[in-house]
């Protein structure tokens, strides 16, 4: 009884798929026409966005170098001032050494600054590069899938 029910849904399943098979083996030339068009669309779309991204992560270069110049400029000032002060405090000259502890503490808060701009700026070239692999990416499926659809259309006319 279990063997007999068995084996009629195994054969209702395979004329199932038997048919499903033929009714999508006819000719869709106008869906596949479609498809080029819509493939093409988006690839031109993410060529926008890799030249967008491509932009976007030379500028974050450049503010990440001129960070990391401010970083140094800032440690060079930092030890002139610490210099400064100490040669104030060995002659005596309190208000002086008050005025260079003044610019060193203003330093300290620049350069602080200026390490956490050079990370972020880090973070978002990091960012920005995954981007860029992606649009990358979805680009060259794009241009596989333009390229099976125009094999699908060329079958289609050709009736292969």
């Amino acid at each position: 009884m279990i063997r007999r029910n068995l084996t009629h849904l195994l054969a209702l399943a395979v004329l199932g798929l038997g048919t499903s098979l033929l009714g999508q083996s006819g000719t869709d030339l106008q869906g596949d026409r479609k498809d080029v068009q819509n493939d093409r669309r988006d690839l031109n779309k993410d060529r926008k966005d890799i030249r967008s991204d491509q932009r976007d992560l030379n500028k974050d270069r450049v503010d990440r170098n001129k960070d990391a110049r401010d970083i140094n400029k800032d440690q060079r000032d930092l030890n002139k001032d610490r210099r400064e002060r100490n040669q104030d405090l060995k002659s005596g000259n309190t208000a002086g050494a008050a005025k260079e502890q003044k610019d060193i503490n203003h330093d300290k808060r620049d350069l602080t600054h200026d390490r956490r701009d050079l990370r972020a700026d880090n973070r978002d070239i990091n960012k920005d590069k995954k981007d860029l692999h992606a649009d990358r990416k979805d680009s060259r499926n794009d241009k596989k899938d333009i390229r099976h659809d125009r094999r699908d259309i060329h079958r289609d006319k050709n009736g292969k």
